[in-house]
């Protein structure tokens, strides 16, 4: 009966084990983020244990099925060969699942959600991976993987050891019992006796989203989202296709047409695009930001058009470039630019304008392969590149590539002696991108992730500074037009409410150029990256009818909107208010306005319709 109770406390302390560390790696993301979990309160904090619980028991249970089948064997063979195996098998999942649980509290506070598989396409370019990570945070991300493996890897030998030296062979009765102790794992791992396994959604109980995510299990989360099949389901199906059309036709089809006359004083202008990395509204104070982080583009923008309540559609770069040249949106966790079996269907602006007569040639000063980047612009029909290997080494920052006054130079360099015109010519910044390296001062210093931020920005707005005062020189430019729009927003400065309100989506667009023969004003309507191939073509005159996601931004309609989308969510707003949904939680996480009934339908039909396109691209 001694040995019966000792084989049970084995089991039981085992699978205690691995509950006690995911505790602690729910205390170690709260103590990670500790001014986010000050805002909590003790209580609200407390309760991200209470009911973080049922997924740290179903990952536990997990973990501890070959285990438990393996001390089955101590009824027959000696516990000593049956403790080495475990405890190997418990160390190299220890330090896995602890190289996970630094990498999760890493990428938050950028990414906004807990680890999951959005990590995966970056393993195929590892030097890119690291490329947002500081040498400090490198450094110390390593000793802290190391040091937390070690301890709990002592802790687990020390208890493994001390339980199976107290097991002894047994009467084979008792193989059976604990068969069925190991089959009955199968109950934590689903979260209990419902008929509906445990899920995120049955984590989420407070408003504040903060408080939601850290009461998910981080590897739990990592290990669904990888096994998770939607076997070409739509998971964002809420409507009737037909009915969903209807819902967003309804709107969109009134906002086609410009209700102005061309802004342009010609239909084939040169057209420079300036695709800016990172860059929020929040620090441009011409769009009602800081005042002092991009005093250039403060300038320049009372000198053509100002796009006031313009939105980026997602959240990365891979995102945004898909929006902008395919008026595409992204997906709610897929990415179509790393999808050439897919990207090769999709509407292009670059090869619109190359049907028009444009020359065309991309600017990066990084690698292209980046995202599948490179493939997509291909695609696209461009064919002429300058990337990082176009770049000395010796100009580039330690992660990313080029520096952006040395990209801009080249860029000027070619343009000073471009001779065929019209051409279309897009440069991508880096330089605004973590871990924010540049060659010139911090203008706000280096004391915190903000700061940095601020001061990178500085110096990507003086090195496009000094392009446009080169612009207005050229013979082109009388007959160019120059946009300027950042990739993405940015949840730096840090900003009051939601993580994903639309502070964080809401960017700057500014045209400038002698193709304009208007100038000195902003268009307040509210609008999006998605919008602007469709704009720009039906100013050039040219069919537009493939980019089936856009509208005209020229359109003064009242029922102008914006629409974006973040991992497993998304938030649509227009004139009259705000509407953020969660597709875990299935809650709204953010109304604001009259009327966001209308909203959540539109946004959901949004959301449904252009899952439902992606899924159909072959």
């Amino acid at each position: 009966m001694k040995n019966l109770t000792n084989r049970l406390l084995c089991y039981v302390s085992y699978f205690l084990l691995w509950v006690g560390y995911f505790i602690f790696a729910r205390f170690f993301f709260l103590l990670f983020y500790f001014d986010k979990t000050q805002e909590l309160g003790f209580t609200t904090a407390l309760k991200t244990f209470a009911y973080g619980i049922r997924l740290d028991l179903s990952f536990a249970a997990y973990l501890s099925f070959i285990p438990f089948l393996l001390m089955i064997f101590s009824v027959f063979v000696k516990s000593k060969k049956i403790e080495h195996v475990i405890k190997w098998y418990s160390y190299i999942l220890l330090i896995f699942i602890t190289l996970l649980l630094i990498i999760d509290a890493s990428l938050y506070q950028s990414w906004g959600v807990r680890l999951d598989t959005s990590l995966l396409p970056y393993l195929n370019t590892p030097e890119l991976m690291v490329a947002s990570v500081s040498t400090f945070q490198m450094i110390s991300g390593i000793i802290f993987w190391g040091f937390i493996s070690y301890v709990f890897i002592k802790l687990f030998s020390k208890i493994i050891t001390k339980k199976l030296n107290n097991v002894n062979t047994a009467n084979w009765i008792q193989a059976p019992i604990f068969l069925i102790i190991t089959a009955a794992l199968i109950i934590p791992v689903r979260g209990g006796l419902q008929t509906i396994p445990v899920n995120q959604s049955n984590v989420y109980f407070s408003d504040k989203m903060f408080a939601n995510h850290a009461a998910i299990n981080f590897i739990w989360n990592f290990s669904n989202t990888l096994t998770h099949k939607t076997d070409g389901k739509n998971p964002y199906k809420y409507f009737d296709e037909k009915v969903a059309k209807n819902i967003i036709n309804k709107t969109k089809n009134k906002l086609l047409i410009s209700d102005t006359d061309s802004i342009l004083n010609t239909t084939r202008p040169n057209v420079i695009l300036i695709i800016w990395e990172g860059l929020t509204a929040k620090v441009v104070g011409s769009l009602g930001g800081e005042p002092t982080v991009t005093e250039n583009l403060n300038k320049i923008s009372k000198e053509g058009i100002l796009f006031t309540n313009f939105y980026a559609n997602g959240d990365r770069t891979d995102k945004g470039i898909p929006a902008i040249l395919s008026g595409y949106y992204p997906a709610p966790v897929k990415r179509i630019m790393r999808m050439p079996n897919k990207t090769r269907s999709l509407p292009m602006l670059p090869q619109k304008m190359i049907d028009l007569g444009y020359k065309t040639s991309f600017y990066y000063g990084g690698d292209l392969n980046f995202g599948n980047m490179n493939t997509y612009l291909r695609n696209a029909g461009i064919t002429n590149f300058v990337d990082g290997s176009d770049f000395d080494k010796k100009d580039w920052n330690s992660k990313w590539g080029a520096h952006d006054h040395i990209l801009m130079e080249r860029f000027v360099k070619d343009l000073a002696t471009e001779q065929e015109e019209p051409f279309f010519k897009i440069a991508l910044t880096l330089s605004s991108h973590e871990p924010y390296q540049f060659p010139d001062d911090y203008k706000f210093g280096k004391d915190s992730e903000d700061n940095l931020f601020r001061s990178s920005h500085t110096y990507t707005d003086k090195s496009i500074g000094k392009f446009i005062e080169f612009a207005k020189k050229q013979t082109w430019y009388k007959n160019t037009l120059i946009v300027i729009m950042a990739d993405h927003g940015h949840s730096s400065p840090k900003h009051l409410g939601p993580f994903n309100s639309p502070k964080r989506f809401r960017i700057p667009m500014l045209w400038l150029g002698g193709a304009l023969h208007k100038t000195g004003i902003e268009i307040s309507t509210i609008s999006s990256q998605v919008d602007f191939p469709y704009t720009l073509l039906d100013l050039l005159k040219t069919d537009n009818s493939s980019f089936t996601f856009s509208k005209n931004i020229f359109n003064t309609s009242s029922e102008q909107y914006a629409h974006y989308i973040f991992n497993k969510g998304f938030g649509t707003l227009n004139k009259n208010g705000v509407f953020m949904y969660d597709y875990v939680s299935k809650k709204p996480i953010l109304e604001i306005g009259k009327n966001t009934s209308k909203l959540d339908s539109f946004g959901k039909s949004i959301t449904q319709n252009a899952y439902q396109d992606f899924l159909e691209r072959k």
